[in-house]
């Protein structure tokens, strides 16, 4: 064969690989996703690494090099040597090591627990109990924050107005229980302990009842029973929530502002400004953890254990009693955590929007409705006096009502492209699960997922808001930003499910050339409906509360979270507790819609 012919026959197979690797459509879509995916994880990192090497006109990086512009490493001199490094970085990074590990170890030990209880006790009231635990993570993440706040604070010793507790009884909490590292770790805990509870809760009900069987079969006591086999059986679930949480807590820019905790997070936004480039440092940092939690697991990953029954027989473990009056102890005494933590904030932030002081409770002395005022609501007209700063009313405040739709649209676009784009993803990925490139294109749409909130919105800052590209203050920001940062919800939930669905069920399909699209339609999509409304539904529900994610990209007005910050500093807090109260009920609204028409829900079968 002369070397021509060679040539061409190499051509040939070539072409003949290419087009049968496009005629899979899993091919084409890790294919273009694994792309875009690269350039909107990598472009905004690598953005933010440039951010921190350049000179910034008018910050402390122009004033130590004496340039206004090109690039120097005095940044992160000065950051980790100067005389302000303990105030900049290093207290700031010891508090969010701290509150990351409190709230893993909170969420983990109250979730857990409250598992443990709904599963293998016989607790009353599970339904419930079940339904209502996992409010804290629906609502925004602040709410806690704001209405530990109303709760404990007090003049003498916050120097702000007095809360409930010393209104009405004049009792002063400590400042370590009103401000700092405490509180923060207990909101923060309560807000993530669902995770800790949809997790453990899965592993305790489902587990085979023939590994503590055998056990007990042979007399093993009980704590041991529990050590031995019980706490590693759920250990997957325990890493997973750690993986979950230790990211998001670092993350955090709402409770540690609300509880006067300095972070990395509240540091960043008060150095942005004249500390632009180390605060791009800051950034980074943060990302680092992520990624370094993302590394953790994958070598847990490979170290898990297997375990089979040596003896025993098949059959589902009696649950443990409590006994008739222990039963009803632990049951009433978690109706009323939850109600604190679920239905007392609504109750607290309606009240807040009728005060004419709000924060001020000593009209409850009297518990005269006449003291109750309704000129937050319904003012009309701007008005300079009354403490509304020239503000209408908040039925008629336009500010806050465009924010409003803003907020629809964003949640709607994000959950829309997220949810479609994870499905596509899960469903590529589930295909070619041994392919590198498909575990690639996997753990890159993850990535995001496991940064910390603000730095991955002050990544798309720097990268979005130049004279090259400025879309700054625009939705197109705030969609790609969120798209990105929870592709994960539909890319996990898609998969998982995806994983799922027998092979064979498309190949038969495709012998009788049906469309892909229309396999998809008519096949994949009815089997794993509820998997999938959830890959929409779970970037719809945390968009509509985000705040830490949009906080340096846009301004007041264009989404409520943002317009509630706004109204803080103001303070006009009648208006913030109202947007706490309007973003609260527009999310359990949702949250039941999707629940009647769908039947999933986030404790699916757990308590039930």
């Amino acid at each position: 064969m002369s070397s021509n012919e060679k040539s061409l026959s190499k051509s040939l197979i070539f072409k003949y690989k290419l087009k049968t690797f496009f005629s899979k459509p899993q091919n084409i879509i890790l294919l273009a996703f694994g792309i875009v995916l690269t350039f909107s994880t990598v472009a905004p990192i690598i953005a933010i690494v440039r951010d921190t090497l350049e000179i910034h006109p008018g910050t402390i990086d122009q004033h130590l090099t004496g340039r206004v512009a090109g690039f120097t490493v005095v940044n992160y001199i000065d950051l980790f040597t100067s005389k302000l490094a303990m105030t900049n970085l290093w207290k700031p990074l010891i508090n969010t090591l701290a509150l990351s590990i409190s709230t893993c170890f909170i969420s983990i030990v109250y979730g857990g627990f409250f598992a443990f209880l709904v599963t293998r006790t016989n607790l009353p009231f599970k339904k419930y109990l079940s339904s209502i635990f996992i409010f804290p993570y629906i609502m925004p993440q602040w709410t806690l924050a704001v209405v530990w706040q109303n709760m404990f604070n007090s003049n003498a010793v916050c120097g702000t107005a007095d809360g409930l507790l010393a209104s009405l009884f004049g009792i002063n909490m400590p400042h370590w229980w009103c401000m700092g590292i405490f509180p923060s770790a207990v909101v923060l805990g309560l807000h993530y302990a669902p995770f800790a509870y949809i997790l453990i809760g899965g592993i305790f009900k489902n587990m085979d009842a023939n590994l503590e069987e055998a056990a007990t079969i042979l007399d093993t006591p009980k704590y041991k029973i529990m050590l031995r086999i019980t706490v590693p059986m759920i250990k997957p679930a325990i890493l997973s929530t750690i993986l979950l949480v230790f990211g998001s807590a670092m993350g955090s820019y709402p409770v540690p502002h609300y509880l006067n905790l300095t972070t990395l997070s509240t540091k960043y936004i008060s150095m942005n400004a004249k500390y632009t480039g180390e605060a791009s440092v800051l950034a980074i940092i943060m990302m680092l953890f992520g990624v370094a939690i993302l590394g953790l697991n994958q070598m847990s990953l490979k170290s898990r254990k297997n375990y089979t029954t040596v003896t025993g027989k098949s059959g589902q473990l009696s649950k443990i009693n409590l006994g008739k009056i222990g039963k009803y102890i632990f049951g009433v005494a978690f109706i009323l955590l939850t109600f604190f933590t679920s239905i007392w904030p609504i109750i607290l932030f309606a009240l807040e929007t009728f005060l004419p002081n709000p924060g001020d409770y000593s009209f409850l002395y009297t518990l005269d409705p006449q003291n109750l005022t309704s000129k937050w609501w319904m003012t009309a007209e701007n008005l300079t006096e009354n403490g509304l700063y020239g503000q209408k009313g908040i039925f008629f405040n336009n500010t806050i009502w465009h924010a409003f739709r803003g907020t629809l649209l964003l949640s709607f676009a994000c959950a829309l492209i997220a949810g479609t784009i994870g499905t596509l993803i899960g469903y590529a990925v589930s295909k070619n699960r041994r392919s590198k490139w498909a575990n690639y294109v996997n753990n890159v749409a993850f990535l995001p997922y496991l940064m910390p909130s603000l730095a991955v919105g002050a990544a798309f800052f720097i990268l979005f808001s130049n004279k090259h590209i400025n879309l700054f203050n625009t939705y197109w920001l705030l969609i790609i930003a969120g798209v990105v940062k929870y592709i994960p919800f539909a890319s996990r939930a898609s998969l998982n499910s995806m994983l799922q669905i027998s092979g064979e069920l498309e190949e038969a399909a495709v012998i009788q050339n049906i469309p892909w699209f229309k396999r998809m339609i008519k096949i994949i999509i009815p089997i794993q409906k509820s998997s999938i409304i959830s890959g929409y539904t779970l970037p719809f529900m945390t968009c509509l509360r985000e705040l830490s994610l949009f906080l340096l990209l846009c301004t007041q007005g264009f989404i409520l979270s943002t317009t509630l910050d706004y109204f803080d500093e103001m303070g006009l807090y009648a208006f913030s507790s109202a947007i706490n109260l309007i973003l609260i009920v527009t999310i359990l609204f949702f949250n039941t819609l999707v629940n009647k028409v769908t039947g999933a829900s986030l404790d699916s079968g757990i308590g039930k």
